[in-house]
């Protein structure tokens, strides 16, 4: 088959689970399949909508299609987008479009592969199409609350007040008017998302806890919708090899934003007896990481000092440059993380996860069989539960030894026969569509 993947980044330019996960799929799809990707970048010296061909620098099967983003990144429709991407339509004639992201490209290219009657393919990362910001998480919070208050469902008018206000003017006698104005924008945006989900033909979901949101929440019909948890080249978390001589070291992988919750983790870690170490891996965002890297100098005790902020990393080379070095991985996220890649790469390498008991998360983590869990949101619930592993490093060992619970033997899903799954799922819809 011809495949084209749409991914709002692509690695190493963008290297977060949804990118990460698509370039393997990728990978793998490349064996038997003829794969292009569009993507995009943000480059300010580029013309707008301009594109580029290139490859993948890890494997140079796949062709990328990336086009230029540097100023329209905020908006969710774009018809200069949408004539680009047409135009690519019709110069590959892809037997199937399989997307993973929308968000910094344009929600309407689905319709002009609606329109060539092309399969469409699109796998739920999280909650964007639901969400306008994504997370379920509000950017401004009422008084009482938690900074980054998680919230309770889509309504536009609290869309435009808990996350728009940033472009609300400082005038109060105007705050209705920006008010009102935002509280359009978000209900157009909703009603064209609609429309957009309409001209899906599958829904692919990594997690039951986002399938059901989507369908209880959102109205996604049930038989568009189907659970297929990630796959993973498995033979990049082989051949472990921890060193003896460390002191038990917890390990971080991710951005470094709010809604991962690192700072939560930072302030369970300053709360723990003994002399663990952290290790934080992750690019570095400029402020938001020296705001952390503060907050882990002020840490009591001198802990600070066993913070380790380490270099982003290729997921290749994961196990060497990570779990090499953690003998546990923490996934602190304060938002209801669906299938989160860094919990299914520890328990392959045989590495134990702490996560909250909250939305995918604890979907994949049983407490005290393959991890542990903590009070979503609460450093000192985490704080605890880092504490057990400091103080018995061979129960964390055997914790880690379990694995993925969703198969007898603790490995997760293979990405070769994963994406013979998908290819069989692409298939399906070609015949239906009476195209094959």
């Amino acid at each position: 088959m011809k495949i084209l993947q749409v991914i709002h980044g692509y690695p190493m330019r963008y290297n977060a689970g949804s990118e990460v996960y698509t370039q393997g799929l990728c990978q793998a799809l490349a064996e038997r399949n003829e794969v292009h990707v569009f993507t995009r970048q943000e480059n300010a010296f580029l013309a707008e909508y301009s594109m580029q061909r290139e490859t993948d620098p890890a494997d140079t099967r796949i062709k990328l299609h990336v086009i230029n983003m540097a100023r329209g990144r905020d908006g969710y429709s774009h018809r200069a987008v949408d004539r680009v991407f047409s135009d690519l339509l019709d110069e590959l004639q892809p037997d199937v479009v399989h997307v993973g992201h929308l968000n910094h490209l344009s929600t309407s290219l689905v319709f002009p592969v609606k329109e060539r009657r092309i399969p469409l393919v699109f796998t739920l990362h999280d909650y964007w199409l639901m969400c306008p910001r994504g997370q379920f998480i509000q950017m401004y919070e009422d008084e009482g609350q938690q900074p980054w208050p998680v919230c309770d469902g889509q309504e536009d008018r609290k869309c435009a007040v808990s996350c728009y206000r940033r472009y609300f003017g400082n005038d109060a006698d105007e705050y209705e008017l920006d008010a009102s104005y935002w509280t359009g924008w978000v209900g157009r945006r909703m009603a064209h998302v609609r429309e957009v989900c309409d001209a899906v033909d599958l829904f692919l979901a990594p997690a039951r806890y986002l399938l059901g949101r989507f369908r209880d929440d959102f109205g996604i019909p049930e038989d568009k919708l189907l659970y297929l948890d990630y796959g993973f080249h498995r033979d990049r978390m082989a051949g472990r090899s921890r060193r003896k001589d460390e002191t038990f070291t917890f390990g971080y992988i991710g951005t470094h934003i709010p809604a991962k919750g690192v700072n939560h983790l930072i302030q369970a870690f300053g709360a723990l007896a003994g002399h663990p170490r952290l290790r934080i891996w992750g690019r570095d965002r400029g402020a938001e990481t020296a705001g952390l890297k503060r907050m882990a100098v002020e840490l009591p005790g001198g802990a600070g000092d066993r913070v380790q902020w380490m270099a982003e990393y290729r997921n290749q080379d994961i196990v060497r440059d990570v779990f090499d070095q953690c003998d546990a991985i923490t996934v602190p996220s304060i938002w209801a993380e669906n299938s989160p890649l860094v919990i299914h790469e520890a328990q392959q390498a045989g590495v134990p996860v702490i996560t909250a008991d909250y939305g995918g998360m604890a979907e994949y983590v049983r407490h005290e069989e393959n991890g542990l869990l903590f009070h979503h949101r609460d450093p000192w619930s985490l704080a605890r539960q880092m504490q057990r592993l400091v103080s018995d490093p061979k129960w964390a060992w055997r914790l880690g030894r379990r694995g993925y619970l969703q198969s007898l033997d603790g490995r997760v899903p293979d990405m070769a026969e994963h994406a013979k799954e998908i290819e069989n799922i692409y298939a399906r819809l070609l015949a239906e569509s009476g195209i094959s």
